[in-house]
């Protein structure tokens, strides 16, 4: 599989994770749990922008590193994103419980895509 399906999968699978993480805290916010459905579609599609962004640097960059730095910073500034709206939208401050698992799934997926899948093949014509 090349580094952005492997994005795309993990990123999806752990995305929904994150979201179904919020049925955690619905003992403190009983809202949550007539939201959950929503917060699982926008979690998972967060995991997927952040793991395709992540595979196609790892397709570019060969660090482990950099590659998990990336993964983070993308999916940190998505979660940012969803929680600075959270917050104007609704007055509800969510900074720490939506960014910190979304930026694991980046760190997790900016390993995944650097360790794993295969780089893209060298044109038919080309010489090393």
């Amino acid at each position: 599989m090349n580094k952005p399906m492997i994005g795309l999968v993990l990123g999806a699978a752990l995305g929904a994770l994150d979201g179904l993480s919020a049925l955690l805290h619905a003992g403190a916010d009983p809202s949550l749990r007539e939201q959950i459905g929503t917060i699982v579609m926008g979690s998972t599609f967060k995991g997927v922008l952040a793991g395709v962004a992540t595979g196609f640097f790892a397709r570019k960059c060969r660090s482990l590193a950099i590659g998990i730095l990336f993964g983070f910073a993308v999916a940190f500034a998505l979660a940012f994103l969803v929680a600075y709206l959270q917050d104007v939208q609704e007055g509800k401050k969510y900074y720490l419980e939506i960014i910190l698992p979304g930026s694991i799934v980046g760190a997790i997926v900016g390993f995944a895509t650097q360790r794993y899948g295969t780089a893209p093949a060298a044109p038919a014509g080309a010489r090393s």
